[in-house]
């Protein structure tokens, strides 16, 4: 494992957009981060691409969109955020192309924001498990959204002006991270905001939901932190726009 060190996260800026596939792709590991920053006073705010509806095979996606909702607006809640949109794409056969980079451009040029947040696009987690199609689909538009959004003959006609202001984005959950937040602080919050999740989580392990939460985004951070000062950390891929 390589020991090079990360460097923090920058933190001249003031608001954020997290836009990610689905309910709870940002609880897994992110969410310290985002309690750290709305604890500093930033603001951030999501956008979810689809509601989660084939998320659990227990629950048909009638059924099972309305809860996944419900945990990820709690989930948001515990770590300072209100403002949870979603863009009702359809869960698992998101598709990459124009119609997903207007959506993500009108809500950037909605939210205007200095940071966008995503999640992994890569093909694969670790060069082990192949990544789903809706993960790969969003995080890619949502790079390439970032600059439509501030180009005026790029979707035209969306509701909100063109926002050319985004200086990052900063993907989650990447094999090759470039940068860091010490969660010291944020840590129990990003564990509690997980457990939101909970018919989702109980649904896939047979593992207590606490000790499958907390082993999880606490393994992650403690993991982190050789490569961070010693500090546990959530880690990202930062790019400059």
């Amino acid at each position: 494992m390589t020991t090079d060190q990360l460097e923090p996260m920058p933190d001249d800026w003031q608001r954020a957009l997290a836009i990610v596939a689905h309910p709870d792709d940002l609880e897994y590991g992110c969410a310290s981060a985002i309690a750290t920053w709305t604890d500093a006073g930033r603001e951030v705010a999501y956008v979810i691409a689809t509601r989660g509806e084939a998320g659990i095979d227990t629950l048909e996606p009638a059924t099972c969109g309305p809860v996944r909702e419900r945990e990820e607006r709690a989930s948001a809640a515990v770590v300072g955020v209100s403002s949870v949109e979603f863009l009702d794409h359809q869960d698992g056969v998101i598709e990459y192309g124009v119609a997903l980079r207007k959506d993500i451009a009108a809500a950037i040029r909605r939210h205007r924001p200095e940071l966008v947040i995503t999640l992994n696009p890569d093909d694969t987690w670790g060069g082990t498990y192949w990544n789903t199609p809706d993960h790969r689909a969003v995080g890619r538009a949502v790079l390439d959204a970032a600059g439509d959004a501030g180009n005026r003959w790029i979707f035209p006609d969306t509701d909100a002006e063109p926002w050319n202001g985004v200086r990052w984005v900063a993907v989650a959950g990447t094999d090759s991270p470039t940068h860091a937040v010490d969660v010291t602080d944020g840590l129990e919050r990003g564990v509690r905001s997980l457990m939101e999740h909970r018919a989702y989580i109980e649904a896939l392990t047979d593992e207590s939901p606490e000790t499958y939460v907390r082993d999880l985004i606490e393994g992650f951070a403690r993991q982190t932190a050789e490569r961070f000062g010693g500090r546990p950390a959530v880690t990202f891929r930062l790019f400059t726009k």
